[in-house]
């Protein structure tokens, strides 16, 4: 995080009162809602300093943890940087609470949603097989993925994670460093992306389904595959064979199937068609059976 938020916390917390409203009451009007993720909600924030992206993290239980996260939000864009990859001007900002936990958004700018990269592939849906400018979107992804993509430092390279500013490809999602040590352990905080899971389920997904999604984002060959899954999701998958030859081009020893890559996106759309089915069902719980307010937002109907 180069340069001083353009966002301070006062600005913030008008919108933080926005989010526990909706909460409370499941009255989401007063929020913008420009996008959800499988873990945070993308909020529109508008600043003294311009329009922002806020997104809203899991809750921290206190200042350490925040600081512990900060630091390796830091030292992954500082990665990413590293491999010319360039992420999106990110800046974290908490709010903290009156029972000594602390509420965190990412600030990003709000850029032009015709710059994202299914928008952009959308928009050329039209061109032939083989196009120039559609090459170019596919080979600045691509590239970037296999820059990057290391046993240290991991990179969801899928499609809405990806933004062209003019010509110039930027990455979005940093909420999630994905970083391991020296001995292939993730260093993120996993428990703290974990709670919003139903509680009984937390330890099962961490030691048995977790490893195996986090493992996909340090493998390039793994990665590459992921994102030519995700053009079925994105309704893109008429483009599925010139990104398959492009990612060949730097596999060349494992390349990559039609096939291959269409089951992994089946298993990964039910996957977590799985895991947002269960977090409706323990909302339904917290609210109707416990009377408790349920503190994640949540997204409707997922066309996957």
């Amino acid at each position: 995080m180069s340069e001083a938020c353009p966002v301070g916390a006062d600005e913030l917390w008008p919108l933080e009162a926005r989010v526990q409203h909706t909460l409370r009451t499941d009255d989401a009007s007063a929020l913008t809602v420009l996008g959800y993720g499988e873990i945070s909600s993308v909020l529109l924030l508008e600043g003294a300093a311009g329009r922002f992206a806020a997104k809203r993290l899991p809750r921290f239980d206190g200042a350490e943890r925040v600081a512990r996260f900060s630091l390796l939000l830091d030292e992954y864009l500082a990665a990413l940087r590293a491999a010319a990859v360039t992420p999106v001007e990110s800046w974290l900002v908490d709010l903290p609470q009156g029972d000594g936990t602390r509420i965190v958004y990412i600030v990003q700018p709000l850029l032009d949603p015709a710059g994202l990269a299914p928008k952009r592939l959308h928009a050329l849906a039209e061109r032939p097989a083989g196009d120039a400018e559609v090459a170019r979107c596919i080979d600045a992804i691509v590239a970037a993925t296999v820059r990057c993509v290391s046993g240290t430092v991991g990179l969801d390279a899928q499609l809405s994670n990806w933004v062209f500013v003019g010509e110039e490809l930027k990455y979005l999602d940093v909420t999630t460093p994905l970083l391991n040590d020296e001995h292939g352990t993730t260093r993120l905080d996993t428990d703290l992306f974990l709670a919003s899971l139903p509680a009984l389920l937390r330890w099962p997904v961490k030691r048995f389904v977790l490893p195996d999604i986090l493992a996909r984002y340090h493998d390039r060959r793994r990665a590459l595959r992921d994102l030519v899954a995700n053009l079925h999701k994105e309704r893109l998958a008429a483009r599925v064979p010139e990104l398959l030859a492009r990612c060949n081009r730097d596999l060349p020893g494992a390349p990559l199937t039609e096939a291959e890559c269409r089951k992994d996106y089946q298993s990964d759309a039910s996957t977590w068609a799985l895991l947002q089915t269960l977090r409706r069902w323990d909302r339904s719980w917290q609210r109707q059976v416990r009377r408790r307010v349920y503190p994640f937002l949540l997204p409707g109907s997922i066309e996957r």
